[in-house]
């Protein structure tokens, strides 16, 4: 593993501005990471637009943090030489940047932020009218440098432990879509529902995501958000799984580390559903 990303103490400044030029949360602090990390990646970075509002504008995990989790990924799999532990790093690099914003704002929820529903035309139109899209704006600036330490603080974990087997659902999902080796690590972090936080599922984020990858690479410039097969892929999931979207609802666990995890997946845990997004 190489040595730790060397950052100013008083991290990045201008997550307003950043947010402002990007448009979406989560495009925003995947780009702001890899910046810190000197890697930046257009098209990945692009193709993060969906996971904005919580998926798909779902209401779900912040659109930050699904951001955040893929660049820790990308740093992940350059740090480790190992496979196994860059999956365990990426969780647990995840993990404590949740741990960071939940301090913050006491919730992960894009709903319980911005107290809007984004399916709600009135309420999109009450979220901007009243002012409450400003507090995505200053979370953006304020939040940034904690961000970028704590990723940073998570990703040194383990580096000189020797790996054990690790199994992640979502680089499960995207090595069936013909993900590259660095892809799959990339969204190793939203396994168990992001960090295995239980929460809204994971892989259901890295199909989405990959979808959006390979739609982005296709059309230059434009917004993922414009992608047809990220609703398909979504509208796919919630058929397969009788509207449930919670990794804890669907698995009936909630794991308490990455070794619960790969147990579960080793006794082929969440297998028909990993092959339902792979082919959506």
């Amino acid at each position: 593993m190489d040595s730790d990303v060397k950052i100013p103490k008083e991290g990045p400044k201008d997550g307003k501005k950043v947010f402002k030029k990007l448009r979406t949360c989560s495009r925003t602090f995947f780009y702001i990471l890899n910046r810190e990390f000197g890697h930046l990646k257009e098209h990945e970075e692009r193709a993060s637009d969906v996971l904005a509002g919580g998926i798909m504008q779902e209401g779900h995990q912040c659109g930050m943090l699904w951001g955040a989790s893929l660049a820790i990924g990308a740093e992940a799999f350059r740090r480790c030489t190992d496979k196994n532990q860059a999956i365990a790093v990426a969780v647990y690099a995840t993990q404590k940047v949740m741990e960071s914003f939940s301090e913050r704002e006491h919730t992960i929820n894009c709903r319980e932020i911005t107290h809007c529903d984004f399916s709600s035309k009135l309420s999109m139109a009450k979220y901007f009218f009243t002012g409450r899209f400003l507090h995505c704006f200053n979370l953006a600036e304020e939040w940034a440098p904690e961000a970028v330490s704590s990723a940073i603080e998570g990703l040194s974990k383990n580096k000189n432990e020797p790996s054990k087997a690790c199994l992640s659902c979502t680089t499960e999902v995207a090595k069936k879509m013909g993900a590259s080796d660095e892809e799959s690590i990339m969204v190793a972090g939203f396994a168990g529902g992001l960090g295995l936080s239980g929460a809204a599922c994971g892989a259901l984020a890295a199909a989405i995501w990959m979808r959006s990858l390979r739609w982005c690479r296709e059309v230059a410039t434009k917004s993922s958000m414009d992608n047809p097969y990220a609703k398909e892929t979504l509208d796919r999931f919630y058929q397969y799984t009788d509207s449930k979207i919670l990794c804890s609802q669907i698995t009936g666990k909630q794991f308490k580390n990455i070794e619960e995890h790969t147990r579960f997946m080793n006794n082929s845990g969440c297998e028909a559903l990993i092959n339902v997004l792979s082919n959506s």
